[in-house]
Order: structure tokens, then C-alpha cells, then sequence
């Protein structure tokens, strides 16, 4: 069984049935990932993992923090000892970094799991901020515009999707530009 197997099936008992819309954006968000074969190569199954687990963190019996990337990425390294990359790109996927501030747990994430190379968090934000919440290809506007409406404008999360804008288009023209000429995002 591959990692991105092992990953779909962990994510499914942790989803599916206690977040139902939370599993189905995570399968849209996995079948990107999958499309991104053509530029990532031997890449594809470890994105694809962490496509899958991206967002186990809310899985209720998860939440520690209240941050999902950081409650999500504890449980793959504490009680799974999951390979400390994919970890890493749990704990970082689509500009965490900021929301960790908003919630004062950016040196609590930073200290706990290092930066991932841009690449692969590049590709992870891609997939992610082009899936809507029912597992359904956006565009990454769409996208952004249902984050804050589902938030609202003075949320935490709406506070750092904002800041977190320029870095997510940029990651998503990036792995755009790089699909359109058939090789690895710059």
C-alpha cells in the first residue's frame, strides 16, 4: 500500500462519517493532487498523502489547538510516526504560518515543524485553493471569496486568508504556469 492509500484511508475514518463536507472537499482536494502527476513525477504519491490528510485535524477527535494544521500534523507524528515531510506539509499547507499568528502558535508550529521546501506546499496550497468545500474544482477567487463568507470578515481566518492572499495566487499561477508548459512549478 502506498503512502497516498494509507493516507486516504486514515482521512476516511477520520472524516467521513463526523464531517461529511470536510471528507468530500479533501477527496477534491487528493483528485487535484492527482492531476498534478505530470509535473510532480515520483512527487505524486507524497503530495497526494497530504492532500488527503491536510485537513484531518478538524476531525473533532483531533482538535488539541484549535488550528488545524498544528493538531492535524501532531497526530500523524505522535500516533503515527508518519514520514516527517509529510508531516511538515500538514503543519504548512496554504500559508498556516499565518493563521498560526493570528492564533499566537507561530513559534509553537515553526518550533515544533520546520518550513517545508516551497515546491510541495507550492502544489498542496494549488490543490487546496482550488477546491471548494464540497470537493468541487474553483477557481482559487471562488475560493478565497467562500473562505471569507464563511468566516466573515473579522474572523481569524478571514484576517489570514487576507494576509495569506499574494502567497496563495502566487502559488496557484506558479502551478498553473508550470501545468501549461508541461514541467516543474519555478
Amino acid at each position: 500500500m502506498g503512502q497516498a492509500d494509507w493516507a486516504r484511508d486514515l482521512a476516511r475514518d477520520l472524516l467521513e462519517t463526523a464531517l461529511p463536507r470536510r471528507w468530500a472537499h479533501t477527496q477534491g482536494v487528493a483528485a487535484r493532487a492527482m492531476s498534478l502527476a505530470p509535473i510532480l513525477g515520483d512527487e505524486t504519491d507524497l503530495l497526494t498523502a497530504a492532500a488527503y490528510l491536510h485537513d484531518i485535524g478538524y476531525a473533532p477527535e483531533l482538535v488539541a489547538t484549535g488550528f488545524h494544521p498544528l493538531d492535524g500534523a501532531r497526530y500523524l507524528r505522535d500516533a503515527h510516526q508518519a514520514d516527517d515531510l509529510l508531516c511538515r506539509l500538514v503543519a504548512h499547507h496554504s500559508c498556516a504560518v499565518n493563521e498560526a499568528r493570528e492564533r499566537s502558535l507561530f513559534d509553537v508550529l515553526t518550533s515544533e515543524f520546520d518550513r517545508e521546501e516551497p515546491a510541495l506546499v507550492r502544489e498542496l496550497t494549488y490543490c487546496d485553493m482550488t477546491t471548494g468545500p464540497d470537493g468541487v474544482h474553483l477557481d482559487v477567487a471562488e475560493r478565497l471569496a467562500e473562505i471569507h463568507s464563511c468566516y466573515g470578515p473579522d474572523h481569524l481566518v478571514s484576517r489570514s486568508i487576507s494576509t495569506s492572499t499574494p502567497c496563495i495566487l502566487a502559488a496557484v499561477e506558479a502551478v498553473q504556469r508550470a501545468l501549461a508548459a508541461g514541467n516543474q512549478p519555478e
